[in-house]
C-alpha cells in the first residue's frame, strides 16, 4: 500500500504490505479454530480416539506459528522522503532499523522487470555503489502507482529488461 504524508518540503511516502486483518482479528480466528478442534478432538477422546488430542495440538501450534510470521511480515514499513536536495528512504516493523540518504540528483530508479506476468517489478534505488531495494513487498498496482509518482517527481527511472532464459515459462 502507498499512503502520502503530510511533509513540508516535499513528497513523503509510507509503504506497507497488503493485510487484511489486524493482530487482534488473527488472535479471534484462532482462538475459534481452537474451540472448533477442542470440541471435535474431545469428542473423538470420549469416543475412545485419544491420540487425536496431540495431532489437534500440533496443527494448532503449526497454524499459530503461521499466523505470527505472516502478522510479523505485515507489519514492514518503508518511509520513502524526497525533497529537493535528498532522497531519504527508511525501513523497519515498529521501529526504524536502517536508513540511507541519496542525492537526488544524482540518484536513480532502478525497474527490473519481471520474468513472469504476475510478478510485480523489482525497484532498486541507486547511487554510485549503493543499491537499495525499494517496496519489495508491493504487489503489481502498488509498484505501478509508486513508479509513477515518482516520475511524476522527477527521479530518471532506468528500466531494465529480464534476461532471456532457456525454456518455455521460466
Amino acid at each position: 500500500m502507498v499512503e502520502h504524508l503530510k511533509h513540508p518540503e516535499g513528497i513523503q511516502l509510507l509503504l506497507t504490505p497488503n493485510h487484511s486483518l489486524s493482530w487482534r482479528g488473527n488472535v479471534r480466528i484462532w482462538l475459534g479454530l481452537l474451540a472448533i478442534s477442542a470440541v471435535i478432538a474431545g469428542a473423538m477422546a470420549v469416543a475412545g480416539a485419544w491420540v487425536i488430542i496431540p495431532f489437534a495440538g500440533l496443527e494448532l501450534a503449526a497454524l499459530a506459528a503461521g499466523i505470527y510470521v505472516t502478522s510479523r511480515a505485515c507489519q514492514r514499513r518503508e518511509v520513502l522522503t524526497i525533497d529537493d536536495t535528498d532522497i531519504h528512504l527508511e525501513k523497519g516493523r515498529t521501529r526504524k532499523l536502517a536508513e540511507w540518504t541519496l542525492p537526488r540528483r544524482y540518484a536513480r530508479l532502478r525497474l527490473n522487470a519481471p520474468r513472469h506476468p504476475f510478478t510485480p517489478p523489482r525497484l532498486e534505488l541507486i547511487h554510485r555503489d549503493t543499491s537499495v531495494a525499494l517496496g519489495t513487498f508491493l504487489n503489481i498496482e502498488d509498484t505501478d502507482t509508486l513508479i509513477q509518482l515518482l516520475e511524476a517527481r522527477g527521479l530518471v527511472v532506468e528500466r531494465r529488461e529480464p534476461d532471456p532464459e532457456i525454456g518455455l515459462w521460466f
